[in-house]
């Protein structure tokens, strides 16, 4: 969805101070929807402009979407050279460095990275613990940590409590897990790159010579860990750019600090500060609501946003009885958008449903729109559903060829010498664990050793030794598969020999859900080839040339892929989403759902234990962030917007009152513009029409010539 855009022959002033200045550290203050993916687009011509090579210029930003979209804005302002260009997620180039220099810390090029899924399992190994909730109690636990820039001994010395101490110390057989399988977690794709800089002098140097200019999108969304890593990258002269807004920062309970925005100034006191504060998004009277909202926070650098699209409609407050009765009215309020009547000061030609989005604090809110939506026939997504990455059928298929890449991936061994099972049992594999246990090696490593005939039968082994050369085999036709139609060839084969289609369809009752998930297989196969490169069909048709790759090449990127998103085009659907998966994204029509106390904010009780003090602090943060995610919310609107609070709510299985936000009266609107009914708009719309119908009859009646 794209916005109006500054003066499609140059920037705004500050636009252009930011992009302009080239020989220090700079932080861009860039307010929501002012233009900032611009200017860091804008800013990587200007350095090449200047002096700099293409492959001199990092962009770091944080989804595969966001750098996806920065890579084509790229390309379509300075050509060619925007290919040298490295644009990519942190996570991204966490892998790159690793790859390239993991083996002063003791990781071979080829390591494994590993899924939620894959880490969740080994924890349970870890902890002697069969309850998924608990190992992801210390997943996050240990991530939190990881995050912190902390190892299991570390974490041990400074907790508190015995809960602490236990999962201080499964994270420690976790550690050493990680080490044997030659495998990494995402929290470790900073973390070690992290390590790599501070303990190997020579490494760091390459790295700081290697990059010129370092460009970072979201630069509020960073941890303390990310802080680290920049700072060791861009040395002591401070050749980046930090782009971002302190206002948007929503994810301090991922580890996300405001700190990192504070310490700038102290760790580079000739840093460079430029505000953007208009809007090219949003109407006035939204970014009132906004300003507002966002307005007791207290703030790092004041800003204001402004906007000269004009005053717009004024937002709306809408009160629902119910969860059911909001889902009502939000169907009516699109119904009567739609008939355009409402819609001449902001623009007529905002009507397809992909233009109105529903958002929402938690995933549970989703369920009566879905229903009310699909009573009108309203077309429609839900946002963070299900990854494509997350279906069972493309995880057996990501294990398999993680196998490839490195042999030392434990749970990718056991995904694909089980699925699809080929007679090897779990007394077989159980003793193969055993011994690969006791002599400290991997299993696909146990399997090709001699003294494994001691421990199982014949038969067992003969097995084993099949499903290892096939795997040996199939690594070795990737390493030399290059291009998209080799890929497709190599694939297809490969499948017909696992017989993966009949193992879909043997573990389905319903063959139209086998269909379907074959089909999956299909896209994920073409989606895989089209990587590979050589001359591929666009979506026009029109053949076109791209890099070739060889399949090996390929298959060592999937794990940092979470969505096939970029194969999708743009669906004509009205967009159900959280607030926090909203970032980053704009409509022209949003409604905030059940805003109300308790979701957003969500509940923010004291801590029961503890310090009153440092509780109260924690309440106030808390309150803060939840501010600024309905700061967000508000910020996604182009031309309209609606707040939904709720008379009556569900908890649990009963119905609570509902305190309206107190948000919405921190948004202090014009008291005319609180209460709408979208019915008694809708009604009136389709009588309107019925009278010009009738009038209509009425004058050819009596003008029949």
């Amino acid at each position: 969805m794209s916005s109006p855009s500054p003066d499609s022959h140059g920037l705004n002033l500050a636009q252009q101070e930011a992009v302009n200045y080239l020989h220090g550290p700079c932080l861009v203050l860039a307010g929501a929807g002012s233009g900032k993916t611009r200017v860091i687009t804008h800013k990587i011509g200007r350095l090449i402009q200047s002096g700099l090579k293409p492959e001199q210029i990092a962009a770091i930003t944080f989804t595969n979407k966001a750098a996806a979209e920065m890579r084509e804005r790229a390309k379509s302002l300075i050509g060619r050279q925007a290919r040298g260009v490295l644009i990519c997620t942190f996570h991204a180039l966490g892998v790159r460095m690793l790859r390239q220099d993991g083996q002063a810390l003791g990781l071979k090029p080829q390591f494994s990275i590993l899924d939620s899924d894959d880490v969740s399992s080994i924890l349970k190994d870890a902890g002697g613990s069969t309850d998924a909730a608990t190992a992801r109690q210390w997943q996050w636990t240990i991530s939190r940590w990881k995050n912190m820039g902390l190892n299991a001994a570390q974490a041990e010395a400074q907790v508190s409590g015995d809960e602490e101490r236990v999962i201080a110390r499964i994270m420690a057989r976790y550690e050493e897990r990680l080490t044997a399988y030659q495998s990494v977690d995402f929290d470790d794709l900073i973390g070690l790159p992290l390590k790599l800089l501070q303990e190997h002098e020579a490494v760091r140097n390459k790295w700081q010579q290697s990059l010129g200019h370092v460009l970072v999108d979201e630069y509020q969304d960073t941890n303390a860990t990310q802080y680290e890593v920049l700072k060791l990258l861009v040395g002591p002269r401070g050749r980046f750019t930090a782009v971002g807004d302190d206002d948007q920062s929503i994810y301090g309970w991922r580890g996300a600090t405001l700190d990192n925005l504070k310490r700038l100034p102290q760790d580079y006191p000739t840093l460079k500060v430029v505000k953007l504060e208009q809007n090219y998004r949003s109407t006035s009277a939204i970014l009132r609501a906004a300003n507002n909202v966002i307005g007791p926070n207290p703030k790092l650098y004041p800003k204001t946003l402004f906007s000269e699209l004009g005053e717009g409609e004024p937002v709306r407050v809408v009160d629902c009885d119910s969860e059911e009765h909001e889902a009502e009215r939000v169907v009516a309020r699109i119904q009567s958008l739609r008939a355009g009547a409402e819609l001449q000061a902001v623009g007529n030609q905002y009507k397809d449903w992909k233009d109105f989005c529903v958002l929402y604090r938690a995933n549970h809110q989703a369920k009566p729109f879905e229903k009310a939506f699909r009573k009108a026939q309203i077309p429609y997504k839900v946002s963070g559903g299900q990854s494509f990455f997350d279906r069972a059928e493309i995880k057996d298929l990501c294990g398999w060829m993680r196998l490839l890449v490195n042999n030392d991936d434990d749970p990718a061994f056991m995904r694909a010498v089980t699925t699809p099972k080929r007679g090897i049992g779990h007394t077989t594999l159980a003793a193969l664990g055993n011994f690969a246990s006791k002599y400290k090696l991997s299993l696909f490593e146990a399997l090709f050793s001699n003294s494994l005939g001691s421990m199982l039968p014949a038969k067992a082994v003969g097995s084993l030794h099949e499903f290892g050369r096939y795997v040996n085999d199939l690594e070795q036709r990737a390493r030399k598969t290059l291009g998209a139609e080799d890929a497709r060839a190599l694939l297809n084969d490969w499948l017909k020999d696992i017989d993966y289609e009949k193992h879909l369809y043997d573990g389905e009752e319903s063959e139209k859900v086998a269909a379907s998930r074959w089909s999956n297989v299909m896209d994920f196969c073409d989606w895989m080839a089209q990587r590979c490169g050589g001359q591929i069909a666009d979506a026009s048709g029109a053949v076109v040339e791209k890099e070739t790759k060889t399949m090996l090449e390929v298959v060592q990127t999937i794990a940092l892929l979470s969505t096939i998103s970029e194969r999708e085009g743009e669906q004509n659907v009205v967009t159900l989403s959280t607030l926090h998966a909203a970032k980053g994204l704009e409509w022209p029509h949003v409604v905030l759902a059940g805003c109300v106390e308790g979701l957003l904010p969500f509940k923010l009780g004291d801590d029961k234990d503890g310090d009153d003090a440092v509780n109260a602090d924690n309440v106030a943060l808390r309150l803060q962030e939840e501010r600024r995610l309905m700061y967000v919310g508000i910020t996604r609107a182009q031309r309209t917007l609606a707040v939904n609070w709720l008379r009556k709510r569900k908890k649990g299985r009963t119905m609570i009152p509902g305190v309206p936000s107190r948000f919405i009266a921190e948004m202090a609107l014009d008291k005319s513009t609180l209460k709408e009914d979208p019915r008694e708009k809708l009604k009136a719309l389709r009588a309107e029409f019925a009278k010009k119908s009738a009038d209509a009859l009425a004058a050819a009646a009596a003008n029949p010539f």
